[in-house]
């Protein structure tokens, strides 16, 4: 039985086709909205639809961006040495925010998952590829996650990328700060101490 009409129900549904926002989030958000001053709501209606309209990927990275090519690839003080391959962009941000990496990056938009019908087509592979044909680029640090999906792209994109002569690592994996040894899994373990450095 449809409770709030025709359209509350299509607000409803629309948001719950969000990641993350199940049934009842939804409709919370979509009372919320309904209950906007006119103007924030077409502010928001307004954003959603430019958003939609002007963003663009980067013609370097790949990054989704309203200008190309984006600020981090047109800022002439990173080192040109260095390209981070990341999943998506809110992966980029983190490293950004460490403000440790000082190279470029390459956003992938996903990883290799055959179960999901995701392979290296589907991801933004041949355009890194492109970058390493006229660049000075010395090495590769490849940051996908710490999943099945996230290594079997390394392990692929290690398999292209080192016939070029250029060096190719993988961001260490391990215990995270403050936590606790005996609540670390053995794969989490495992990789800390092949990750281990002399100090």
């Amino acid at each position: 039985m449809n409770y709030y009409g025709e359209i509350i129900s299509r607000l409803i549904e629309e948001l719950a086709r969000l990641p993350g926002i199940g049934a009842k989030s939804a409709q919370r958000m979509a009372f919320h909205i309904v209950n906007l001053p006119k103007e924030r709501a077409f502010s928001l209606a307004s954003a959603i639809t430019e958003a939609r309209d002007k963003i663009l990927y980067c013609e370097v990275c790949q990054n989704l961006t309203d200008v190309s090519p984006c600020q981090v690839c047109d800022n002439d003080n990173r080192d040109f040495t260095k390209i981070m391959v990341v999943e998506d962009p809110r992966a980029m941000v983190a490293y950004e925010k460490t403000r440790e990496f000082k190279g470029f990056y390459h956003i992938l938009h996903g990883a290799i998952s055959p179960l999901a019908g995701i392979g290296p087509s589907e991801l933004k592979v041949k355009e890194l590829l492109a970058r390493l044909g006229d660049t000075e680029v010395e090495e590769i640090i490849i940051a996908t996650n710490p999943n099945i999906e996230g290594d079997a792209t390394a392990l692929y994109l290690s398999r292209l990328i080192k016939p070029l002569g250029i060096k190719v690592t993988r961001i260490a994996h391990g215990v995270p700060v403050g936590g606790d040894l005996e609540y670390a899994d053995e794969v989490t373990l495992a990789r800390a101490y092949d990750g281990r450095r002399e100090i």
